[in-house]
Order: C-alpha cells, then sequence, then structure tokens
C-alpha cells in the first residue's frame, strides 16, 4: 500500500520514538500474558486429555518448565505472539498503538507501507529497541533498523494522524 502524501513529513526524534517505544512496552507485556494465558490453557488441555504424560510431574506448570522441549516451545509461542504484534502493525497502517498516540509512521521514504518481511527484518535489527540508540549518534535521525530495512519514522501532522484514524489510510 503506498500512501504518497506522507512521504515528506519530517522523520521522527529519538525522544519522540521511546515515547511510542515506552508506550508500546505495555502493550508487549499484554500480549505477552494473552498469549502465555493461552499457551498455557492449552498446555493444559493436552495433559488433561492424556495427549501430553505428566512423565511423574505432580502439577502441569512443573511439567511445562522442568521439560526443556515444553518450556521453549511455550516461550518460542510466545514471543512469536509478541513479534506479530509489531509485524502485524507495522505492515498493516505503519503504526503501532503507541506510535499512533505520538503521531509516528513507519514506512519507506517514498511512503510506502513495509511489507510483512520488512517489517519482520525490522524487528530483528531492531535489536529489542537498542537500534535506535544510532539516532543519537548520526544526524539522519536513522536508527539502524530503519536503515537496515530502508524505511523510516516519521511524525505525522495532527490532520494526517487524524485522516488515518478515521479513514484507516
Amino acid at each position: 500500500m503506498s500512501n504518497h502524501e506522507h512521504a515528506n513529513f519530517p522523520r521522527a526524534s529519538f525522544t519522540r520514538r521511546l515515547g511510542a517505544i515506552i508506550y508500546d512496552l505495555l502493550l508487549a507485556v499484554a500480549v505477552y500474558m494473552v498469549a502465555g494465558a493461552l499457551g498455557f490453557g492449552l498446555f493444559l488441555l493436552l495433559t488433561n486429555s492424556g495427549l501430553i504424560s505428566m512423565e511423574g510431574f505432580e502439577h502441569v506448570s512443573d511439567l511445562l518448565n522442568g521439560t526443556p522441549l515444553y518450556q521453549s516451545l511455550y516461550q518460542l509461542w510466545i514471543a512469536l505472539c509478541v513479534a506479530l504484534f509489531y509485524i502485524l502493525f507495522w505492515s498493516y497502517g505503519g503504526q503501532t498503538l503507541g506510535m499512533r498516540a505520538w503521531r509516528l509512521k513507519v514506512q519507506h521514504p517514498n511512503g510506502q507501507s513495509l511489507s510483512m518481511i520488512t517489517a519482520a527484518a525490522r524487528l530483528v535489527w531492531s535489536l529489542l529497541g537498542i537500534g535506535n540508540l544510532w539516532i543519537l549518534i548520526n544526524g539522519d535521525k536513522l536508527a539502524l533498523q530503519d536503515m537496515m530495512t530502508r524505511s523510516e519514522v516519521v511524525v505525522l501532522s495532527k490532520e494526517a494522524n487524524q485522516l488515518r484514524n478515521w479513514h484507516g489510510v
């Protein structure tokens, strides 16, 4: 999806990005908790139905935490859910909820939205947010993940952000 009218907005500063990161971190924790509850519920269902043996453990949580395979699969599930939170928001509309609150949008320099693959690469290159520190070193307001994925985070005007809220543009 291309939105050329957003191609000329200024790039976001480190401070604005940090505000959105803090807001989104709270949402990511909520996604983490919901994914954990769903994963645990599924694991409980599988053990109660007998599809997964208790292997001598008294409690389901002990089995989950005491078996490296189950614990790894559970943590992978949670990590994928949190990653999908960012990937889906970045590729469909270019804004997480925290970015929307701070009027930020991630896009390619021509205003085009990121693909899911580019959004996933952006997540990896962000190094859990540490990639944003690169902005403090250089003057072009590009973070490591911006440079590696040929994208940028721009500050939308209040009007452009409101139009995005009403029209889903």
